[in-house]
């Protein structure tokens, strides 16, 4: 279970937000709203670890968040982060490798986001869209991590895009896997436990 109390986040000395609260079980999904800047990639950061609270506190099963915890947890930023001189195939395992991901069938996760024919074209090459299905790919290798942490995954996705995406989130939250996710856009994603945050 992934645990705030009173939460309170600062960037560059500005409070964003205070008194956060929340619990999130298996196969419980959050949604992040909020205008830019209002910390929901502060917030994201902080649920993983990379960023310290300024006040209150982040429990994964009843403990501090610390770098054993991390690896039951998969952050993806909202920029895709991939690197231009590697292939799509090249990015997804460099990343799958740094995230020590145990699942290496890395053609049938690029082929689940539909990328998988841009496999060995260098990220330099593609589309945003493209770049952030290619991204995408590594979710469709974490199914065994429990909790997703991600940032605007549906930015620059087209229909099919955010289809893919939705069905891979569903299906991760309906084997008792977590979600926590930041969105402009209302996507549905069948939780058994929905919730929803806005930061002011």
């Amino acid at each position: 279970m992934l645990e705030t109390t009173a939460l309170a986040c600062e960037r560059g000395g500005l409070r964003l937000f205070a008194g956060l609260s929340f619990a999130l079980g298996p196969g419980g999904l959050l949604r992040v709203r909020g205008a830019n800047g209002s910390g929901k990639t502060t917030l994201l950061r902080t649920l993983a670890g990379l960023t310290r609270p300024a006040a209150g506190s982040v429990r994964w099963h009843g403990n501090p968040i610390d770098s054993d915890c991390r690896k039951e947890m998969l952050f993806l930023g909202h920029a895709p982060g991939m690197k231009d001189e590697l292939t799509v195939l090249e990015n997804l395992e460099f990343s799958s490798k740094l995230a020590e991901l145990e699942n290496s069938d890395f053609k049938s996760a690029l082929e689940l986001l539909g990328v998988a024919r841009l496999a060995d074209l260098p990220a330099r090459y593609l589309s945003q869209g493209q770049r952030r299905r290619a991204a995408l790919a590594r979710l469709a290798l974490s199914a065994d991590v429990p909790l997703w942490l991600l940032d605007e995954p549906f930015a620059a996705l087209d229909a099919e895009g955010i289809a893919q995406l939705s069905a891979l989130c569903a299906a991760h939250l309906a084997a008792g896997g977590m979600l926590v996710l930041t969105s402009h856009q209302d996507v549905p994603i069948s939780s058994s436990a929905p919730q929803e945050i806005e930061l002011r």
